[in-house]
């Protein structure tokens, strides 16, 4: 048992907060809740975990992530530059270092450790780039890379076997072998212990046809799988007038694909009729600022999704656009930029967004959040440090505070995964020079 004790503040979730407030874990689960002074309830040996002078919340959900875009950050020709110009710059840098299980082990490394260190318990890495022509077990093993990088580390992932311009047999038969390979049997795609998920998505309407949606929808539809894709940012509207005569989210719907076991990331363009229309079908979304902006695609209007009724996650998107998968950084910049495009968000609105939002898009209601029966997924933010002097609000002020600002320790699971700053599982270095000799950079 791992009773979490000292802090000054328990954040269960972005509405209720207990001054003084202690976590018990038990067996991977939060079995419950006490104030400072009160007696254990439960019986067996106590592990302590120091949260003095800190806040405890819950888990991090990282709802839209390119892991193998770690690997791939600030390269030339990918700054300042239109879509047209980024797609091919990224793609020659992949082709270069060849796309491969053992890029895959050292670019989701990294990833997932980075995602750690920043208090992210869960990420969903949007996979979807995969070599041409090889064999549906080379990108199995892909996957499986994947899988084992986030499993060596402690995080939990969600997979999902994306498509960008793949044939769409390919992607399907692809999908089909992927969840054989490492969630067979589990139900909605979910392993058993809930450290690994399985997800299908093609890219966007910008890039995949209407056969890869509904054949990828047939796999999902056979195992229960959640449906993830891209929609609406400037470029993905563009070519979907240029190509269809249509708009992104009446080729989603034509598709299939507005329906409530779908999350659709960016929404930066979309007008409220079709905010109204993704609420009606139960849609959730994920808003990732820290890609949306530097890539010029605008700023998704999540007032109006959320008043809409539209529950929104927070991402990180990938490096190749965002460069950090710091998503405590992007809600900063969430919150800073809402009142551009709506209404302010409250710091605690954004902190909802990163945990319980993200996860309900992945359709796992027992993360983003410390109820009892919650996944002990938590994070231990030290709030004693110059960055916090004179904060009224210290809740509030884990985001207006300290935009660097990284957890001491991090659980998982009921698993400490990272301890005053550190990986436990895992050397920094080491992860890094394992990309440097993968990319020869």
């Amino acid at each position: 048992m791992l009773r979490v004790t000292g802090a000054t503040t328990l954040l269960v979730d972005e509405s209720t907060e207990i001054e003084g407030g202690e976590v018990l874990v038990d067996r991977g689960v939060v079995v419950g809740i006490t104030v400072v002074g009160e007696a254990n309830p439960h019986s067996g040996a106590v592990q302590l975990l120091d949260a003095t002078d800190a806040i405890v919340t819950p888990g991090l959900v990282n709802a839209h992530h390119h892991l193998l875009q770690s690997a791939f950050r600030t390269l030339p020709g990918t700054r300042g530059v239109p879509m047209s110009v980024w797609l091919p710059a990224m793609a020659s840098s992949y082709a270069a270092a060849g796309i491969d299980a053992s890029l895959l082990e050292a670019s989701a490394a990294v990833g997932v450790a980075e995602g750690l260190l920043n208090g992210v318990t869960t990420v969903a890495d949007h996979h979807l780039n995969w070599p041409a022509e090889t064999p549906v077990a080379d990108r199995t093993a892909i996957a499986r890379a994947t899988a084992d990088a986030a499993a060596r580390l402690g995080g939990r992932l969600v997979f999902v076997r994306g498509s960008a311009r793949d044939a769409p047999e390919d992607a399907a038969e692809s999908a089909e072998a992927i969840v054989q390979a490492l969630v067979p049997g589990a139900i909605g795609g979910v392993r058993a212990d809930g450290l690994l998920q399985v997800a299908v998505g093609p890219a966007g309407v910008h890039s995949d046809s209407r056969e890869t949606f509904e054949l990828l929808g047939e796999v999902a539809a056979r195992h229960g799988l959640r449906r993830r894709t891209q929609a609406n940012e400037q470029v993905d509207t563009a070519i979907a007038l240029e190509r269809y005569g249509r708009r992104p989210l009446d080729l989603l719907e034509e598709w299939g694909w507005l329906a409530d076991d779908v999350t659709i990331a960016h929404l930066c363009d979309v007008t409220p009729a079709e905010i109204a229309r993704l609420a009606a079908a139960g849609v959730t979304a994920t808003h990732a600022p820290g890609c949306d902006l530097p890539m010029g695609w605008g700023i998704s209007p999540v007032h109006a999704l959320r008043e809409a009724g539209v529950t929104v996650g927070l991402g990180t998107s990938g490096g190749g656009s965002n460069d950090a998968g710091h998503l405590l950084a992007d809600a900063r910049l969430a919150m800073q930029v809402a009142p551009l495009v709506g209404p302010a968000l409250s710091a605690r609105t954004v902190l909802g967004m990163a945990m319980a939002g993200g996860a309900a898009g992945l359709g796992r209601p027992e993360l983003g959040h410390l109820r009892p029966g919650a996944a002990a997924d938590l994070c231990v933010w030290d709030v004693s440090g110059v960055a916090d002097a004179g904060i009224a609000d210290p809740v509030a002020g884990l985001l207006w505070a300290s935009p660097g600002r990284r957890p001491r320790h991090v659980v998982v699971g009921g698993r400490v995964v990272v301890r005053d700053y550190e990986l436990v599982e895992a050397d920094e270095r080491e992860l890094v020079a394992a990309v440097r000799e993968r990319v020869g950079r």
